[in-house]
């Protein structure tokens, strides 16, 4: 709102008082109005009051996004005299930084709406998005372009955001690249990041912000949501819980949740509201999920203000609509002056103290911490909350950070912070985060949408459908082994003679993928046991199997190919869905949508684009699965790509039964290579065939084949089981069998199960 009430008199009376120490000064509003927009003011035009300017989408307020009342009567930043207050276009970082091509037009300055195309110099191939828009929001849409070539490197060209500039050019294992923004840019995200042995960098790309940029509400549903679903999905199931019951401490991967609202005068009562009705929305959908959270819910300013105690969780007393009552409840004190976000940190560092010595350390490791924070970072009181964050890291981290040989704990702390607010203080508050993977730091313009975004992204069903999705923890923990690999299953056929041993893979609650010649003829459903521990029935009882139908083991042999396995590939449908959960649920397949998601391709994606992202490399990092005992280990190897798979398969003719001089008789294109010591891979034992060939891709797991066959069984001799210099496995590329998956697993004319949603192209 504005005023138009004259206060020269009364301004001038005050100011003689506010002189001689006895009131403070009241600002006028003289020179700080806005062209093509509008201010309101948070009390008014007293001393302390902050005026914060708006203007409609696509415009930011210039040269200042807020001014703040001062005691002495004037504005702090003052108005300029020969620079007026107005709503300026919205403008994007420079996308000209891309490397090895071209960004059309060539412009000083992009503004919201200008759309730029980019082009590769010959011999480089486009990543990313090839056209871009300038939103209102000030980023670019789309995802970063960038023009790489197949350099050999262990990761992919990283690229190099708008707005950026980066140093480091060589992307080998724990090499690194750095970035920074223009003067007068912000930077988002990570600083530095680091090629791993998996071929994927450390963090999340950064990007560059202007003071008037912002995400939105999408976005944060993208990727807070992601987040947030994870630490929900992969916690020990607990009681059922919902509004009016008690909330009961789990016994194993207790999660617990501590949320911050900032009420100090920086911050408008309507974002205070808007906060509190996303944070009931927020626990009260978490509430549908198996897992029960212990809370801390407070408001702070120079003080903290206690709606929640975690403590009174461990007394099991605590009451849903209980907290939700207060919530709504609560109200905010109009003398909230000052911000101590010092005090705050030091109320959940003596939380998590008390909790550590009640429950034992041995219980508390097993205890995630989630911190949900709304403020704009801007503390005047306390002193940097930058020490106690680090005592906190200690407690939770126990001095394990990811040193050689040890498991990080650093994915059992993690700390969003969403910044609201007119004025933020970004590098203070990105220094507050903490986590892996993906964002935990969110710049809102207005959180209306917050609500919303809350109610869409906490969804149990979407969860407990999330593919590839697992949990690393530490070998000693329970159920370590099923929570890492929750699609792993175990395949047992007895017919007549001998049983036979396979691994296959969970794709959907209902189907097991895994390798033909498991099946012999004469084999029935109900001579094939499926062994899968979702917490139920460990033996699951099979409807049918389904063999590729062009899969023909002698179909080669007057061809010098005695044993054929192109095409071995086949499907179990169970009787029974299996009880999805943290310890049995599905690993994604190519080609479907659920994969796009997991690879966070937005819009329509292609299996090209898929296949682009997985198989980067020439030499490409896989992974496998070799039964021992009644679990699994995870076995390393290389698949040969491109010009390197000749020489791969031409090893082939090692093998027993094989009097071809043509490798490609018995290796189509519809395997992958691997093996050999160039560099050293393992190798295969009988009884693994049919399991998953996969890649982590972040959080997240993509089976890219299917063990099938080798040339020579190395495990019957004593020692290492790694490759020799002509042994070879060759599995079966799932890329190439897409049609046969996406006729049974994408069947949508079936009301039996639920079809996956394949790409159509």
């Amino acid at each position: 709102m504005e005023f138009s009430v004259h206060w020269t008199w009364l301004t001038a009376l005050s100011c003689l008082l506010c002189m001689g120490g006895e009131v403070d000064c009241i600002c006028t509003e003289e020179k700080i109005q806005i062209e093509g927009g509008n201010y309101t003011l948070t009390k008014k035009l007293v001393a302390g009051s902050l005026l914060i300017y708006h203007c409609p989408e696509g415009y930011y307020p210039y040269p200042s996004l807020t001014r703040l009342c001062q005691p002495n009567g004037s504005w702090r930043p003052r108005p300029k005299t020969f620079l007026h207050q107005r709503c300026k276009v919205v403008e994007c970082p420079d996308p000209t930084v891309l490397e090895y091509g071209n960004v059309y037009p060539p412009q000083e300055k992009y503004f919201v709406y200008n759309e730029t195309t980019y082009e590769c110099y010959s011999g480089y191939t486009m990543r990313g998005s090839s056209m871009r828009v300038c939103l209102p929001n000030g980023k670019w849409s789309g995802f970063t372009p960038i023009c790489s070539h197949d350099s050999g490197a262990d990761c992919a060209d990283p690229g190099i955001p708008a707005g950026a500039s980066r140093t480091g050019n060589i992307f080998g294992i724990d090499d690194k690249v750095k970035y920074s923004c223009d003067s007068n840019l912000i930077l988002v995200g990570m600083k530095e990041r680091v090629c791993q042995e998996s071929g994927q960098w450390t963090g999340k790309e950064p990007a560059c912000y202007y003071r008037h940029t912002y995400d939105t509400s999408l976005e944060v549903s993208q990727a807070f949501g992601s987040a947030i679903k994870g630490s929900l999905a992969t916690l020990e199931p607990t009681d059922d819980t919902q509004e009016g019951r008690t909330i009961k401490i789990s016994k194993n991967g207790t999660l617990d949740i501590y949320i911050a609202v900032d009420i100090s005068d920086s911050i408008e009562a309507k974002d205070i509201d808007k906060a509190i009705n996303a944070i009931t929305k927020l626990i009260s959908k978490i509430s549908t999920f198996t897992v029960s959270p212990n809370y801390e819910i407070v408001f702070f300013s120079a003080e903290v203000y206690e709606i929640v105690n975690i403590l009174d969780f461990l007394d099991k007393k605590i009451e849903l609509k209980a907290i939700i009552d207060d919530l709504k409840n609560f109200k905010v004190d109009e003398k909230n002056t000052g911000t101590d976000l010092n005090l705050l940190f030091m109320t959940f560092l003596e939380r998590m103290s008390i909790i550590k010595l009640r429950v034992g350390e041995k219980v508390f490791k097993e205890h995630q911490h989630v911190f949900i924070l709304f403020t704009d970072g801007g503390y005047n009181m306390g002193g940097s909350p930058e020490f106690t964050l680090t005592k906190i890291k200690n407690l939770v981290y126990m001095n394990n950070t990811g040193q050689q040989g040890t498991q990080s704990r650093e994915n059992y702390l993690d700390i969003y912070i969403f910044a609201i607010g007119a004025e933020i203080f970004d590098d203070d508050l990105q220094r507050l985060t903490a986590g892996t993977g993906g964002s935990h730091y969110f710049r809102l313009k207005d959180i209306t949408h917050l609500e919303e975004t809350f109610d869409d992204i906490i969804d149990e069903e979407e969860v407990m459908g999330l593919c590839g999705l697992h949990t690393v923890f530490d070998e000693s923990v329970k159920d370590a082994s099923r929570k890492r690999y929750p699609w792993s299953a175990f395949i047992n056929v007895q017919n007549e003679g001998p049983s036979k041993n396979c691994i296959g893979s969970l794709v959907t609650p209902q189907f097991v993928l895994t390798a033909a010649h498991c099946f012999t003829f004469g084999d029935l459903p109900e001579h094939v046991t499926v062994i899968i521990d979702d917490g139920q029935v460990k033996d699951k009882k099979v409807k049918t199997f389904i063999i590729h139908p062009k899969y023909n083991n002698s179909a080669k042999a007057d061809q010098g190919v005695k044993e054929f396995y192109d095409y071995d590939v086949a499907l179990i449908q169970l009787k029974e869905d299996v009880n999805i959960s943290s310890v049995a649920r599905p690993i994604c397949i190519p080609c479907t949508q659920e994969t796009s998601e997991a690879l966070k391709l937005v819009g329509v994606s292609t299996c090209l684009q898929q296949e682009k992202i997985l198989f980067k490399n020439h030499i490409e990092r896989l992974n496998f699965l070799s039964k021992k005992g009644d679990l699994v280990v995870e076995k390393e190897v290389h698949a040969k790509l491109g010009d390197n798979r000749d020489e791969c398969i031409s090893h082939a003719l090692v093998a027993p039964g094989i009097t071809t001089r043509n490798p490609k008789d018995a290796v189509t294109d519809n395997f992958l290579c691997t093996g050999g010591r160039n560099p050293r891979d393992d190798i295969a034992c009988k009884g693994d065939s049919g399991g998953a060939v996969f890649k982590n891709y972040d959080d997240r797991t993509i089976q890219v084949a299917l063990v099938s066959w080798g040339t020579m069984d190395v495990c019957k001799s004593a020692g290492d089981l790694g490759s020799k210099e002509n042994s070879r496995d060759f599995h079966i590329n799932l890329f190439r069998i897409v049609p046969f998956l996406k006729s049974i697993l994408g069947n949508d004319t079936q009301d039996e199960y639920a079809p996956l949603q394949f790409l159509s192209s």
